[in-house]
């Protein structure tokens, strides 16, 4: 069963109805989106989802006819004082799409508060029909997996899981043996990039939202995260590729190479 997509840091700007033509031109069922641009280094019309009624009904007319579904909703940043449901109009906007799942992050260093904040995403989206996801990275308040499993079991809802970022995982101290041991139903999805172990980019979100690697190429134990987690999750390719896009490749290059990479380690997963 064909499980990858496409997230959106690894398109860098592309419009949502490019977006979904490229997925499916690379053969994918599955495409994640944000109601904007995030980021959009290279001069790609601006977008907004949120605002332009007639883009949703493009973006829905091109998911329809070229067989593909929103695996992902982005863009659910919790911010301190923040309160979660004035995004009630971009959960809908989502379900409008079709999305299958929203995701979050949060820079509220109050747990209790994101964890509460978290509760009201979630019921908002199970109200649409879709699942939540909770996203943890370096320099965000919710930083690791161990601080991230503990937000799962505080909000206590079956439709809100984990979303393990390989990147993230690996660079904030975790590894194979720490997902084998994380409950399966508590994960709901997966970013898929490589890195190297030590970073050559100073900046770790610079890193993150514009130069990671082709699945296989860097240091990361990918085949054995991959191996520890449940094998029907949607796989997102989140690989933005700055130094490739600059030297003129464009995203159906740069993408393809990732779908590839990233079928070979399945191969090798179903091979074991």
């Amino acid at each position: 069963m064909e499980r990858l997509s496409i997230e959106p840091l690894s398109v860098m700007g592309l419009p949502p109805v490019e977006s979904v033509g490229l997925a499916a031109d690379l053969g994918l069922r599955y495409v994640a989106l944000a109601l904007s641009a995030l980021p959009n280094p290279y001069g790609y019309p601006s977008f907004s989802l949120r605002d332009d009624l007639a883009l949703r009904r493009e973006t829905l007319a091109a998911l329809r006819d070229r067989g593909v579904t929103v695996s992902l909703g982005d863009g659910f940043v919790l911010h301190p004082d923040m309160d979660m449901r004035d995004l009630a109009g971009d959960v809908a906007v989502m379900a409008e799409l079709g999305a299958q799942r929203v995701n979050t992050v949060t820079f509220d260093p109050d747990f209790n508060r994101s964890v509460d904040q978290f509760g009201v995403l979630a019921e908002m989206a199970a109200e649409s029909g879709m699942r939540t996801t909770l996203e943890f990275s370096p320099g965000l308040a919710i930083a690791d997996l161990p601080t991230a499993l503990d937000a799962v079991r505080a909000v206590g809802r079956p439709d809100f899981r984990l979303l393990i970022d390989t990147m993230h995982l690996v660079r904030s101290g975790s590894g194979p043996a720490e997902v084998a041991a994380v409950d399966p139903d508590l994960i709901e999805y997966i970013q898929l990039s490589d890195v190297p172990l030590v970073p050559t980019i100073p900046n770790y979100m610079e890193e993150a939202c514009f130069e990671r690697m082709v699945p296989g190429t860097g240091e990361a134990p990918l085949r054995e995260i991959l191996d520890a987690l449940p094998r029907h999750l949607v796989i997102g390719l989140e690989v933005p590729l700055r130094s490739q896009a600059n030297a003129g490749v464009g995203p159906h290059e740069r993408l393809s190479r990732c779908v590839d990479a990233a079928r070979n380690l399945l191969v090798q997963l179903d091979d074991q």
